[in-house]
């Protein structure tokens, strides 16, 4: 146990170079559980397992050479459930419960902690992850607020730990092959990416309750200041008010947005604006349920987030999607294939995902394609083994994320905002600068 530990100390994605897509390491759903690397068996903790981490917890206990040691939840009903998605993946040993994550990094026995826990757990639990050695796979969004987003970053490196956020198509083959044709000019140059994703939500009405004896209401709150319980919060409507939550630009349009920052290969944009809101029904929701949120590159180049979240027509034929328009035409993905189009329409090359490494179910809360979480988390494994950057290492998804943050800014100030391309921090609007960070808890507050 001993070298075990110590070489999984040692192992971290500091400096090494980061692997693109999965080609890196010829990755396909056939191959990931065949992954030639070190044969150390990485024990896994999973923490927020009601619904997504219920599916990934199964997805980590079916890799090779991982083991599920512990399964962690502020809803103890959430927990045998997580359990036993576990033991389907034919894991011999049975894992350990835990309403506490903290005492899930008290754990010496446990390497990597997986996490889908509400959006403004992400980056408090990644950091103090680091802090007590653990590599962390982060559901998107990194963060809630993009200073948090710094320090997560700041935290991977200082304590040398392998950070994956969870933008699954970063893994995926045959979109790995699209965005490596895009760079090699199939279209030309590429200028614009138009992004999008609809649903067919209802109504949020949120109303005062009592604490369910099932739940522990404090540890939910954690780093967040403390409001009281309301019925209709727990466990998913929590997405739609600021105080724990990022809206649906960051709850779903951080995937195609990453997905659309890789092919046009930029960093932080020079100017983010956002239009829209709550138009469909007058509830509690704060967050927009209609939104637009467009950012413009250096070098000529801009993207575009739409969201309908509450009327579910599709757009060219998908709920959710990503179209790169070039000089010469203009590629589609979806994530799991891609469609090459001339400059009048016509389709001139198109690449689709055999069914096991594809099959996107893009409303599907659990996993839009277990294809994908496959590769990803083998990836995640992989890095940690072989001491190398992730696909979605922290500072790939930071960039992403803070774009998507920075609409929401805007959205909530009302305008445009100038933005700094070197950080991606925002020029001259102190009224905007102030929801950069957040306010914490007492004892809460992330330091690295």
């Amino acid at each position: 146990m001993a070298n075990r530990r110590e070489f999984l100390k040692t192992t971290a994605a500091g400096s090494l170079g980061l692997a693109i897509g999965g080609t890196a390491m010829g990755f396909s759903a056939k191959s990931y559980n065949r992954i030639i690397g070190a044969n150390d068996l990485i024990r896994v903790a999973t923490i927020g397992v009601n619904s997504r981490g219920r599916s990934m917890s199964g997805t980590f206990a079916g890799q090779k050479n991982t083991e599920v040691g512990i399964v962690c939840d502020v809803d103890e009903r959430a927990i045998p459930k997580a359990i036993q998605a576990v033991m389907d993946a034919k894991q011999k040993l049975t894992p350990k419960s835990e309403k506490d994550l903290r005492k899930v990094l008290e754990d010496k026995s446990i390497d990597a902690i997986y996490t889908a826990t509400p959006d403004h757990w992400h980056a408090p639990l990644t950091i103090m992850g680091c802090q007590a050695g653990k590599h962390v796979y982060v559901e998107k969004p990194l963060s809630h607020n993009p200073r948090e987003g710094e320090l997560a970053i700041e935290a991977a490196r200082k304590y040398k730990r392998v950070v994956q956020m969870g933008a699954q198509r970063r893994s995926a083959p045959v979109l790995t092959e699209g965005i490596k044709q895009l760079h090699q000019g199939i279209i030309g140059r590429v200028y614009l990416a138009k992004t999008w994703y609809t649903n067919k939500r209802k109504a949020t009405y949120l109303k005062p309750g009592t604490v369910p004896s099932w739940l522990d209401y404090e540890l939910w709150q954690g780093p967040a200041p403390r409001m009281p319980y309301k019925e209709g919060l727990i466990h998913y409507d929590w997405h739609w008010f600021w105080h724990w939550g990022t809206g649906e630009a960051l709850n779903n349009g951080t995937h195609e947005v990453d997905v659309a920052r890789w092919g046009l290969g930029v960093d932080f944009p020079t100017r983010v604006s956002s239009i829209g809101g709550r138009y469909e029904f007058k509830d509690d929701w704060e967050t927009p349920d209609t939104q637009v949120i467009a950012m413009d590159y250096p070098g000529r180049v801009s993207l575009i987030w739409e969201s309908r979240s509450s009327n579910g027509r599709k757009i060219e034929g998908q709920d959710r999607g990503i179209i790169f328009y070039g000089e010469n035409g203009s590629l589609d993905t979806g994530g799991d294939s891609y469609k090459v189009y001339d400059l009048d329409g016509k389709l001139i090359k198109e690449v689709n995902s055999p069914t096991e490494e594809g099959g996107m179910q893009g409303r599907n809360l659990a996993s839009p394609s277990l294809g994908m979480d496959n590769l990803h988390v083998a990836d995640f494994l992989d890095a940690i083994r072989n001491n190398r950057k992730p696909n979605c290492d922290v500072e790939l998804g930071f960039k992403s994320v803070v774009a998507m943050q920075l609409g929401n800014i805007a959205w909530r100030v009302g305008r445009d905002l100038k933005i700094d391309p070197k950080n991606g921090h925002i020029i001259g609007d102190k009224e905007a600068e102030k929801l950069w960070s957040r306010e914490y808890a007492k004892g809460w507050d992330p330091v690295v």
